[in-house]
């Protein structure tokens, strides 16, 4: 918190009510946030020079997220630029065949996600496959996209992606510790995904024989990308090495403190020299070294738009923080009688929804509650683990980028995205649901 400044929650609430309509309006997500802090800290009593310094210290706070999603970077535009990503996706689909092949989307795009891609681009990359093998079952795009959904969303709050990263830093443990702890909700989430995309493949229109192009060999407007056609993968083995080595690296503590071995305990390298280290080895394996510094920037330009989102994130939280906003939250919860456990998923619910975003809802939720949360007793694991699963429940709104991408990936109108909403809302409650019983209940 700033010293001496002290800001009315009316005014917080205010702040973040400006920052959402003007993301409703389609000014920039970052501007937006920033903004809105501004005009909370005002009209809540701040001076300018305060306010300045307020969102300064929001901005300062989300900095060792940023690096470690900077990292993360180098990973993804190592696995999505090598062409690692689309043969994992094309091995899995093609391993579990016709009879499995709603399964198989799902499972493929939770795969891509758990090692390190971003949901939006998860959906892109299998969107093609997904769309010629609905055309040739007759499976509709409205079932084909609660699958790639639904298993991205479960894929992301297991990988080393920003949202996970946000968690961890929030609530001052390892990245590896939320990813092994959302592992159970998961699971889940793509039993749920499998389970309503498998109900509903005869709902809607499945995708014609345009739209299905040329199945993996087609880019996002559904044309065939000759760069991409001639573009010789890597084997399934050499694909998976950049991800196997970050996923085993990152888990080595985790199993250390379960298993009570001292040894990996000490072991605390963070993901900031992990999933680098990880994409350099892999990229090396795949004989593709010569491309290091196209890939890196690839990635890096990935990146950037959230680096500028987590830094708005970062001012808006800023103004949560030094407003007495979370203070009657928890005096609110207390007069209901709800448990102080339903904190952490409620602020991960309502911040991802405002936002529209995963990483921003968990970044919000986490800097402007985190410390409520705690004071009712709920360890840092839980409160990362259930926020971060709430804040998949209704991050595809469409103020946000996903719900366009994703919907133009699979051709599908505004409409027809729109009827995929509740079902992607349901998978992502599942998740958050399973997430609260594992660490409240059991």
């Amino acid at each position: 918190m700033v010293e001496g400044v002290s800001i009315a929650w009316w005014a917080a609430l205010a702040g973040l009510a400006v920052a959402i309509v003007l993301i409703l309006k389609k000014l920039n997500a970052t501007y937006a946030l920033l903004l809105g802090a501004v005009i909370g800290c005002l009209i809540g009593g701040a001076s300018l020079a305060q306010t300045v310094n307020v969102v300064v210290a929001g901005g300062q706070s989300v900095v060792g997220t940023i690096v470690r999603v900077l990292a993360a970077g180098v990973l993804a535009g190592v696995m999505m630029e090598s062409g690692a990503a689309d043969r994992i996706a094309k091995t899995i689909v093609a391993k579990f065949g016709e009879s499995l092949a709603i399964f198989s989307l799902a499972f493929a795009t939770m795969i891509i996600c758990a090692v390190g891609v971003f949901i939006p681009v998860a959906v892109l990359i299998v969107a093609p496959i997904a769309l010629e093998v609905g055309n040739r079952l007759g499976i509709s795009k409205l079932a084909l996209l609660v699958a790639l959904s639904g298993g991205g969303k479960a894929g992301n709050i297991i990988s080393p992606n920003p949202n996970t990263i946000a968690a961890a830093s929030g609530f001052g443990i390892q990245p590896s510790a939320v990813m092994v702890g959302s592992f159970i909700p998961a699971v889940c989430g793509l039993a749920m995904a499998v389970l309503l995309a498998t109900l509903l493949r005869n709902h809607g229109a499945a995708p014609t024989l345009a739209e299905a192009g040329n199945g993996g060999d087609t880019d996002t407007a559904g044309t065939a990308d000759p760069a991409e056609s001639s573009r010789e993968l890597p084997s399934i083995g050499r694909a998976l090495v950049a991800p196997v080595i970050a996923i085993v690296l990152l888990l080595v503590n985790p199993i250390g403190s379960v298993l009570g071995i001292g040894l990996l305990t000490k072991f605390q390298v963070d993901a900031m020299y992990i999933l680098p280290f990880a994409a350099v080895v892999g990229l090396f394996v795949m004989g593709q070294g010569r491309h290091l510094l196209d890939y890196t920037k690839a990635g890096l330009a990935r990146m950037t738009d959230v680096v500028l989102i987590l830094i708005g994130a970062g001012a808006i939280g800023g103004l949560i923080t030094n407003s007495d906003l979370s203070t009657q939250i928890v005096n609110l919860i207390k007069a209901w009688g709800v448990s102080g456990s339903l904190l952490a998923p409620l602020a991960g619910i309502l911040m991802a929804a405002a936002t529209a975003s995963t990483s921003t809802g968990v970044i919000l939720g986490s800097s402007s509650f985190g410390s409520s949360i705690l004071d009712f007793g709920v360890t840092p694991v839980a409160a990362a683990v259930t926020m971060q699963a709430g804040a998949t429940v209704i991050d595809h709104l469409p103020h946000g980028n996903y719900f366009h991408v994703s919907g133009q990936a699979m051709k599908m109108t505004v409409g027809e995205r729109m009827k995929s909403v509740p079902f992607e809302s349901i998978v992502g409650l599942t998740m958050t649901i399973v997430a609260t019983l594992v660490y409240t209940v059991f």
